[in-house]
């Protein structure tokens, strides 16, 4: 067995997000709000090597699939990451993250005047400015927001 092979178990149904940017792995958890909670196994690997980018992070979680919400707020925080559905402990799909044009709902606008953090209830809209650099700005009140500083809903 060489070093690098990794010893995690498989799963039967569920999820696997591949090439997380290194060190934003529990960044991902967070924000897809995966917290074992529900019972779901869940596995974690940080700054893992990898032929690609030297090193990743790597979730697997059982019985989850990502909903469109999930995969936005993966693009922004882990924009090189491949989402992998597995059935019956074989791979049935392989997707890569995209930024969308516009996300709505997924973070609030950091700025504190912002109507959509206001008592109104009015939901966010960010278009994507730029997808390489990952630069949202709020449709409301015009900021442009720093991906490191956002907020989820």
């Amino acid at each position: 067995m060489q070093e690098s092979e990794l010893l995690v178990r498989r799963i039967k149904e569920g999820t696997v997000i591949d090439h997380i940017d290194e060190g934003r792995g529990l960044q991902v958890l967070a924000a897809l709000q995966i917290d074992g909670r529900d019972g779901s196994l869940i596995t974690i690997a940080l700054n893992v090597p990898s032929a690609k980018y030297k090193k990743k992070d790597i979730i697997k979680v059982e019985n989850k699939f990502l909903a469109d919400d999930d995969t936005n707020k993966l693009a922004v925080i882990a924009p090189r990451a491949s989402i992998n559905i597995i059935k019956n402990y074989k791979l049935i799909e392989k997707r890569r993250v995209s930024l969308p044009n516009e996300i709505d709902r997924i973070f609030r606008c950091a700025n504190p005047d912002c109507i959509t953090n206001s008592f109104e209830h009015i939901e966010s809209v960010m278009d994507v400015l730029d997808k390489e650099g990952r630069v949202l700005k709020c449709r409301y009140c015009g900021r442009v927001l720093d991906v490191n500083q956002l907020k989820y809903n």
